[in-house]
């Protein structure tokens, strides 16, 4: 499987809602900082998007489209100085995809949906990516993110049978094809696993590496599979990724050690001998060096927070 593809199936969609905002001038909007993704569409009219991550406003246009990193928050509003709604409150009030805000004046259509997901699955992939990321939808490689999007909102206007159900599904692939777009984007002159694999010399090393991160790696062995000299592959690999090739693979060891122990009962042990180690002594002492603690406990902290009652707080949007 390709590593990316690995990783998009490891993330797990969890949930996924779509609501449609027609938000007519005056208004604005606050989108609180929560840990789930957003990915937001200017349908039609236009808007100011304010956020801690920016240097200051951006005016959106209709077709604009932005994806924002879990625990990232930001406001959109007709213009400064308007009123602000949270949106929590706004979307919580009406279990419907479509929903009114603000004055009598012009009218600006926003697509939201947002996404809840394996933060621990999704790590690898936005850490590469900004915290607000804007997308562009005239490009031909963006035209199925658009389809989608309009599909969406045909569904929800049809309310056929089973309609929340579909439009749960196609947000799960409105989510997929906007990670793609920002792949596709990540992996042009930027550094980390996405441009290596990207990059044709590479490419081969980079599919068997992930297709088999339990397998003994050397330097040597993966300057073959690439074509190359040694120095000059791992020169080349330092390059793209930011990392020696055995530091990555340590890396992404880690990262899957992460992935199992949250997501199955394997012993520490099993783990090992799944991504790479002779016993499972020497996986804790590599996590423990990583990580600051040893797996179990690693494992034990991640299932407390996940089983966490949450305190009182308004309902998810």
């Amino acid at each position: 499987m390709d590593p990316t593809d690995d990783l998009l199936a490891t993330m797990k969609i969890e949930d996924a809602r779509y609501v449609r905002l027609d938000a007519h001038a005056p208004w604005g909007i606050v989108f609180p900082p929560r840990h789930l993704a957003r990915l937001v569409l200017i349908s039609s009219g236009s808007c100011l998007l304010v956020a801690d991550t920016l240097a200051g406003p951006q005016r959106l246009e209709a077709n604009d489209c932005f994806l924002v990193r879990a625990g990232v928050g930001f406001t959109l509003q007709d213009d400064t100085g308007s009123e602000l709604v949270d949106c929590d409150g706004l979307i919580s009030q009406t279990p419907a995809t479509s929903v009114r805000v603000g004055g009598d004046g012009e009218l600006t259509r926003i697509v939201s949906s947002r996404f809840a997901f394996d933060a621990v699955a999704a790590e690898p992939l936005f850490a590469l990516l900004p915290p607000l990321f804007r997308l562009n939808l005239d490009n031909a490689s963006s035209h199925l993110l658009r389809a989608t999007f309009d599909l969406i909102a045909q569904e929800s206007a049809a309310g056929g049978l089973g309609g929340g159900f579909v439009m749960s599904r196609l947000s799960d692939v409105l989510f997929v094809q906007a990670l793609r777009t920002c792949c596709a984007n990540v992996g042009s002159g930027t550094v980390g696993w996405i441009a290596a694999l990207r990059d044709p010399r590479l490419a081969a090393a980079m599919q068997e590496l992930h297709a088999d991160l339990a397998h003994p790696w050397t330097v040597d062995e993966l300057a073959r599979s690439a074509g190359m000299s040694r120095s000059a592959f791992a020169a080349l690999f330092k390059e793209k990724t930011g990392d020696t090739p055995l530091g990555y693979v340590t890396s992404w060891r880690m990262y899957r050690t992460k992935v199992l122990l949250r997501e199955t009962p394997l012993s520490v042990q099993e783990i090992a001998a799944r991504v790479g180690y002779d016993t499972g002594t020497a996986l804790s002492r590599a996590f423990s060096n990583r990580e600051g603690i040893a797996p179990g406990t690693w494992r034990k902290l991640t299932d407390q927070a996940r089983h966490r009652v949450p305190t009182a707080g308004p309902p998810p949007d």
